[in-house]
């Protein structure tokens, strides 16, 4: 296969400032480092570009921008092209590079033109790369279904949750109110053993992270472990089955699951707090949707965040404060076990999508090794 370079493929050039105080309300998307992230009364281009995030923590991530859009100076985008190249090939081809490899390191992260002109490309015959992005394109379009399927099955869950409970801010249905003290036996969080990251075992007790907490879900992903030694300097903050896990800090701050049994035995450092609902009054699952309802939520992350700004923690104190609606026992069983049902098809759903994940990286690995056609 022949090969050629970014910089004598196709010239980048930066887009255009506007800030989202300039924007204009309008008909005319924005793009920005991470896609769209406004509109405006103006465009920049009649067809369609290939936008690369330029700086910060979206940097190198690559989109496809619609007709007739504005494209901010948070991304570069492909203003003369020397090479033919299909512009659907050529995305898929730019995502499969994490551009965000060639960023600067020092201070906030930036990707220049400069830093990729010498980054080697494939280049295919103009046949090849369509034949490559129609296959591309289909597997993709599977992945993208399956995932906005598993977010219908939480839109459900929410749904449920609202008519079997109605607004828990507002209480139209009368519930008894409580503190989240009154209903818990445990609320607190650990620490990260001393060393760091460095510190941590390739096996052993799990660590949890802020990172593994998301909301109704727990992600595997960078799972840290521990051993007995560090876990023992954490015996103030041993996870249980049916805890429910809330991060406290940072940008992940409020969201909520149920620590799966697998995980167990586990420690959580200070980002997470354990929260451990007296079984008698309230039960897990019903307590973890509860905080991740809309409404709930909205109201968290108002919490000490006075004058607009940006919520960066929540105390102990806060938590124990946070105002619970108590429904009948038997009522959140009943839903518990609704939940159960949706979410036995939600596992299935995510089978399905690991297994349209696999497919597209194996068919976005053979593509640009010239294997696919």
């Amino acid at each position: 296969m022949k090969y050629t370079t970014i910089g004598k493929a196709f010239k980048l050039k930066s887009g255009a400032g506007l800030s989202a105080k300039k924007m204009i309300p309008g008909g005319f998307p924005v793009f920005g480092g991470n896609g769209i992230n406004g509109n405006h009364n103006e465009y920049m281009f009649e067809d369609n570009k290939i936008a690369i995030g330029r700086v910060g923590a979206y940097c190198g991530n690559v989109h496809k921008t619609e007709a007739k859009a504005w494209i901010t100076d948070n991304a570069l985008y492909i203003h003369e092209f020397f090479e033919e190249y299909n512009v659907n090939y050529l995305v898929f081809l730019l995502r499969s590079l994490n551009l965000n490899k060639y960023a600067s390191q020092s201070g906030q992260p930036l990707i220049s033109a400069g830093r990729l002109k010498d980054v080697k490309i494939p280049l295919p015959p103009l046949d090849q790369q369509k034949k490559i992005a129609a296959i591309l394109d289909a597997a993709d379009g599977y992945r993208q279904k399956t995932k906005a399927l598993i977010e219908k099955y939480d839109e459900l869950t929410q749904s449920l949750f609202l008519d079997m409970f109605g607004d828990p801010v507002s209480n139209p249905m009368e519930w008894e109110v409580n503190f989240l003290e009154q209903v818990t036996t445990k609320i607190g969080s650990g620490a990260t053993p001393r060393g760091g990251k460095q510190a941590y075992k390739k096996e052993g007790i799990s660590l949890i992270r802020s990172m593994n907490v998301y909301d109704n879900r727990f992600k595997y992903k960078n799972l840290a472990f521990i051993d007995e030694d560090q876990a023992a300097k954490l015996k103030n903050v041993i996870v249980e089955k049916g805890d429910v896990l809330f991060n406290i800090t940072g940008a992940s701050i409020c969201r909520s699951s149920v620590v799966p049994k697998d995980v167990l035995p586990a420690r959580v450092n200070q980002h997470v707090s354990i929260l451990r609902p007296i079984k008698s009054i309230i039960t897990s699952k019903f307590l973890s949707r509860f905080l991740i309802s809309e409404n709930v939520k909205t109201k968290l992350l108002g919490v000490g965040s006075g004058g607009g700004a940006v919520m960066e923690a929540i105390t102990k104190e806060q938590l124990q404060s946070i105002e619970v609606i108590i429904p009948p026992l038997e009522l959140q069983n009943e839903f518990s076990k609704r939940v159960q049902a949706i979410e036995a098809q939600k596992a299935q759903t995510q089978a399905s999508l690991a297994q349209a994940e696999d497919l597209f990286n194996s068919l976005l690995q053979r593509a640009f090794k010239g294997e696919l056609v």
